[in-house]
């Protein structure tokens, strides 16, 4: 009976959300450093957000990620953007940036996001999972081989943790 009132307690506690991830090394805001590409057989690609991508990737005690990623050289809209900009800027627009959010979990040496929300509409639902090496106060995610421009390519992202109140 103690035994069914502890696994009812930690199912209800698992469900509300009340299990936190304090011990997580990942619980920070992290700054992208570099953003680079590989083909499967070793050979060095493109950035793949162009040159000086920005980026924020944020994991919560909770369990929640967000991540955005801008790509380096990106040109205001005219016009004061929004919905008086040119279709073509929106589209370069769109096409530059990327945001998503959801869950986490970390098993071992790999991180899988949850997506719940996304600009990429494909990814809502979906699980990404990136293998996670940490070396000092940088974090390196290493995307699976994945078709990019016609070559199978594995994108490595590396982070570096914010000071907090940063």
């Amino acid at each position: 009976m103690r035994t069914a009132i502890l696994a009812m307690a930690e199912f209800i506690a698992m469900s509300a959300g009340l299990f936190v991830h304090t011990d997580d090394i990942l619980v920070v805001t992290w700054k992208l450093v570099s953003a680079s590409s590989a083909t499967t057989a070793g050979e060095r690609g493109y950035s793949p957000y162009g040159p000086s991508p920005a980026g924020i990737l944020t994991y919560t005690g909770d369990g929640r990620v967000s991540a955005m990623i801008s790509y380096g050289g990106r040109k205001p809209l005219s016009l004061g953007g929004g919905a008086l900009a040119l279709q073509a800027e929106q589209a370069e627009a769109f096409k530059t940036f990327m945001a998503y959010a959801g869950r986490y979990t970390l098993n071992s040496d790999k991180v899988i996001h949850h997506i719940e929300i996304s600009s990429i509409q494909n990814y809502v639902g979906k699980d990404l999972v990136r293998s996670v090496k940490f070396q000092g106060d940088q974090i390196i995610l290493l995307t699976p081989p994945t078709p990019v421009n016609g070559k199978i390519q594995t994108v490595e992202l590396i982070w570096q943790r914010l000071p907090a109140g940063s």
